[in-house]
């Protein structure tokens, strides 16, 4: 199946230098470029991608804007954020608006294709740069998890290794399960914590005191 991507960014260059790299991938497609937020909008309403790459600072309409309208309009394109700026407001914002990943732009080809992949298959990918960071900083870490999570003592592990930045095949692995049941173990995490993602799984972690830096 090919993943088929918007990229929106107010550089031309950075739209090029991403077109180039993830259209050199069998499984993506590059199926339009925004330079604003509101282009941006006007093309996922219009071409429906399965990912949207979209930049913070951006003329007419930032993209947290841009992401917050689009997730109010109930689109399914799932939006990694791609900027230059890894200030914790906005990566805290990005992420509570439903983004699917946060990357940097000097992250490398490698970890853009893993972003893009990551949020097609309902995954989230955070620069490593930034992940410790971002989830130290949000807010101090309670002595204990809150008791109404109502999370077996399987999911909790689930969530611990969520929160270590592992994806669901390395929590397979370390768990000697199928990634089947990683998948089913996540999806019923997610309906008990009413998460939207792994990122929001991985924040509630480092809120409740699950994990600790």
């Amino acid at each position: 199946m090919t993943i088929r991507v918007l990229l929106a960014d107010d550089q031309a260059m950075v739209r090029t230098g991403f077109s180039l790299i993830l259209g050199a991938e069998d499984d993506i497609e590059v199926v339009g470029e925004a330079k604003d937020g509101v282009q941006a909008l006007e093309m996922a309403r219009l071409l429906n991608p399965d990912v949207v790459l979209m930049d913070i600072r951006m003329p007419r309409m930032d993209g947290l804007q841009a992401l917050r309208e689009l997730n109010r309009s109930g689109a399914a394109s799932k939006v990694v954020v791609v900027t230059t700026f890894d200030d914790d407001a906005y990566v805290y914002e990005a992420l509570n608006c439903g983004a699917c990943g946060f990357l940097l732009k000097d992250s490398g080809p490698v970890l853009l294709i893993e972003a893009v992949r990551a949020a097609h298959s309902g995954e989230a990918l955070v620069s490593p740069a930034i992940t410790v960071r971002l989830l130290r900083g949000i807010q101090p870490p309670r002595t204990a998890p809150p008791a109404t999570s109502d999370l077996s003592s399987r999911e909790t592990e689930v969530v611990r290794l969520v929160a270590d930045g592992m994806t669901n095949a390395e929590i397979a692995a370390a768990l000697f399960v199928s990634l089947g049941t990683v998948k089913t173990h996540l999806g019923n995490i997610q309906t008990k914590l009413a998460a939207r993602n792994r990122v929001e799984i991985a924040l509630w972690a480092w809120r409740s005191g699950l994990v600790e830096g």
